[in-house]
């Protein structure tokens, strides 16, 4: 029986046969996500290119490894050299994309990336979804990860790249497939969150905090999408539902299928007797009452032990047992740019790790202070989301840096573009900081930190940095001042 999709569109578009599909341009290649998806693609035997406006490392390289090369620049004439069975199109497309224009106008098969990875990998798995505003990206690798160890051979698509995997995705042929689910936009012909394309059948629901400014008008308009991601959950399927977050559990509580709650004090799955040392978290597992084992996780934070928490919930309904759990996170690496040791030059250790709202700051120091304990921690933040670089948070970002010795931070990115009213002011948060007990200074550019880094850095400090984005290429800067 032909595999037959009616695109998502707010255009006119042809009924796909997939089943007739072999070769697959990817409109906006170049982006992590997007690059991601083709690799994947090109792995599972389809015959793949795409375009972007300008491809650079480490994608172009990643690319160039799985046998892609893409075209630079947006061209009618790449759709002539790539003669696409069906036009994958990037939620960076906007419609007056000369190309995307080519593809409405020759009237060629396109899917969105969210409709595609549902309709060409997920439809024909047990789709295990991670949505959630905070631990999308950890909890999508570390359940990959318990699923790997425990032989079920799953897929995923990850956010990030997983040092496990060495990168993020993988194909698989086990029954599951781990995805990480983006509440973003799909693309300009569906405004809808991603996620609603994932076909969940289990599920994580991290938390719920109001994120992407520039997409969703407020905290109701936000709940939206995830109450009706919940609402997507079969009877047979399984929640699990992050108990910190109080509106999380709400939305949970319209799911279908059966939910369990976690955390790390209260929930119906809860850590006991909790620790760190060099080797990660250690901590029992108490499922009502009742001891599941007791676990090492390989890397740092209460949010990671929660993060556990929701995978162990997930991978218990799928049979696994407490050993296959306990091997899976106890081998667990992490994921790049979450806490990520660049180096540590003349014994000052630098993290990169990905934060940028404020609960995620709070929870990245206290997780590096446990993971270096009773040294001195500096840190610098580069405001660089649509929400972070907006003063939506600015009371929150004034207590977020508690257990800093000093924090550095920086202009938002590409200020103008947000009205001034509107903007979040560093030099106000930096005064905001000093009257809490934290020094702070506000400092315009990259290479002005840099300098203000290595001036304080002593022999034994740890510098985290902390931005969603390059921060100007920061931690090249800073480790090469530094000699590392």
């Amino acid at each position: 029986m032909a595999h037959l999709v009616q695109p998502a569109s707010s255009d006119p578009a042809p009924e796909i046969d997939l089943d007739r599909v072999h070769r697959i341009h990817v409109l906006g290649i170049g982006g992590t996500g997007m690059g991601a998806f083709a690799g994947l693609l090109k792995e599972a035997g389809y015959e793949v290119t795409g375009s972007d406006e300008a491809v650079y490392p480490p994608m172009s390289e990643m690319l160039a490894a799985w046998g892609i090369t893409p075209f630079q620049g947006y061209s009618p004439d790449n759709l002539e050299r790539a003669r696409p069975d069906l036009v994958v199109v990037g939620n960076v497309i906007r419609r007056v994309n000369p190309e995307a224009t080519a593809v409405r106008e020759r009237g060629l098969p396109q899917l969105s990336f969210p409709q595609a990875l549902g309709e060409i990998f997920l439809a024909k798995r047990q789709s295990c979804v991670v949505a959630g505003t905070h631990g999308k990206t950890t909890s999508s690798a570390l359940w990959t990860q318990l699923l790997a160890r425990a032989g079920r051979d799953p897929g995923a698509l990850i956010g990030g790249v997983a040092l496990d995997l060495g990168g993020n995705f993988r194909l698989g042929k086990g029954a599951q497939f781990v995805v990480e689910g983006d509440e973003y936009d799909t693309a300009y012909f569906d405004k809808g969150p991603k996620f609603l394309h994932y076909r969940p059948e289990v599920a994580i629901l991290t938390s719920v905090e109001f994120d992407h400014a520039d997409i969703y008008r407020d905290m109701a308009h936000y709940e939206s999408a995830f109450a009706r991601f919940v609402a997507l959950l079969p009877e047979h399927g399984h929640l699990a539902v992050g108990s910190r977050y109080p509106n999380a559990v709400t939305l949970a509580e319209d799911a279908a299928c059966g939910v369990e709650t976690y955390g790390l004090e209260h929930g119906d799955l809860v850590a006991h007797g909790l620790s760190f040392d060099e080797q990660g978290a250690h901590f029992t597992a108490l499922r009502r009452g009742k001891e599941i084992g007791r676990f090492t996780l390989g890397v740092w934070g209460r949010h990671n032990v929660e993060n556990a928490l929701g995978t162990i919930s997930a991978c218990l309904h799928l049979g696994l047992s407490a050993e296959e759990i306990g091997q899976g996170l106890r081998s667990f690496q992490g994921v790049r740019r979450r806490q990520q040791l660049l180096g540590s030059p003349k014994g000052i250790a630098v993290v990169d790790d990905f934060a940028h709202h404020p609960t995620a700051v709070r929870e990245t120091i206290a997780a590096v202070r446990a993971r270096f304990p009773g040294r001195r921690l500096l840190a610098a933040f580069e405001p660089r989301s649509n929400t972070s670089r907006r003063n939506i948070h600015q009371v929150q970002y004034a207590h977020a840096f508690e257990g800093a010795a000093l924090a550095l931070l920086a202009e938002p990115h590409a200020a103008a573009q947000i009205a001034e009213e509107e903007r979040l002011d560093p030099r106000r948060l930096a005064g905001e900081l000093a009257a809490a007990g934290v020094p702070a200074k506000a400092l315009p550019t990259a290479d002005e930190i840099a300098q203000a880094l290595v001036k304080e850095a002593k022999k034994g400090d740890v510098i985290l940095l902390m931005s969603n984005g390059a921060f100007g290429g920061l931690a090249k800067k800073l480790l090469a001042a530094l000699g590392g």
